[in-house]
């Protein structure tokens, strides 16, 4: 919301890319800050083509155009090459949600020419939910300067909260520093592994999710060069009830698996293999546990 709040003023042209629940949320939290929204929409789990944005730009020529580059909801990873010079050639700027790609997913923000991203501090960087990172380019950054409204959010204004982060220390508001300690320490975990490598281990540990999940006769939502590393979308088996067997999974197990949202409710299961749980044993785990939970498995 911080990303919505300080870089659309009403009446701006806002194109969002819709393939699934969150950007169905960035059509509501746009809407609430005055934009005027275009959408793009796909079929939830698949992902926009450049061909698709760029014509959809030339229609609509929007002040921002805001992509979901990790669909919690279909476990589908939008594809960002390119995208970043398709804005400026428009010149317009890019926002992107980042929430379950930060920290297990290749991102390149300056070399993508992302202008605006946001994400979280519980899903790839394994700490504590309640922190939400972002970022604001020199454009966005000279946009919010020439604005001619306030920022609609006192809290989220970063004209405010600039003041507040740098050498002047300008009171703002309290900020949860128990949870910055433990931010920082998650960091500091990520970092000591290399960046590469945690991205790396995502890639492999998932790899080995998608193979275990088909041996056992589990069907994949999302086409495999455009999956997650790090949530993965499973077809509920036709004629499984998808709620009993998740409620199994944690009562018997210990295990929790999300159910699908919007579009896919009742239709898939969203497995979460991010942070410190990207491993191999909670792989061998969940399977272990859904051989005894599914009759054909």
């Amino acid at each position: 919301e911080a990303t919505i709040a300080n870089s659309v003023e009403p009446g701006d042209v806002v194109l969002i890319g819709v393939a699934g629940y969150f950007g169905n949320r960035l059509v509501d939290m746009a809407g609430r800050y005055g934009a005027d929204v275009r959408t793009i929409i796909k079929p939830w789990g698949q992902v926009f083509s450049l061909a698709e944005l760029r014509s959809a730009m030339e229609i609509h020529r929007p002040t921002i155009l805001a992509l979901v580059h990790a669909e919690t909801s279909t476990g589908a990873r939008q594809p960002l090459e390119g995208v970043g010079n398709l804005c400026r050639e428009f010149g317009c700027l890019l926002l992107l949600d980042t929430v379950t790609s930060l920290g297990g997913v290749p991102i390149f923000l300056d070399e993508w020419g992302v202008d605006l991203a946001y994400s979280c501090s519980q899903k790839g960087l394994g700490c504590s939910p309640g922190a939400s990172p972002f970022t604001m380019s020199d454009r966005t950054i000279a946009k919010l300067q020439q604005r001619s409204t306030k920022v609609a959010n006192w809290y989220l204004d970063m004209s405010l909260l600039g003041k507040y982060w740098d050498s002047n220390r300008v009171y703002h508001h309290t900020a949860p520093i128990n949870l910055y300690y433990g931010l920082r320490e998650a960091l500091r975990l990520i970092a000591e592994e290399g960046l590469e490598n945690c991205w790396q281990r995502h890639q492999q540990n998932v790899e080995y999710l998608w193979q275990r999940l088909e041996e056992i006769g589990l069907k994949l939502h999302v086409d495999r060069e455009f999956r997650l590393p790090t949530l993965t979308t499973v077809c509920i088996p036709e004629g499984a009830d998808g709620k009993a067997i998740a409620r199994q999974l944690l009562l018997e197990h210990h295990i929790e698996v999300g159910g699908g949202l919007g579009e896919l409710a009742g239709k898939v299961w969203r497995v979460g293999l991010m942070g410190y749980n990207s491993n191999k044993a909670s792989v061998d785990r969940l399977i272990a546990a859904f051989k005894e939970v599914l009759p054909n498995a």
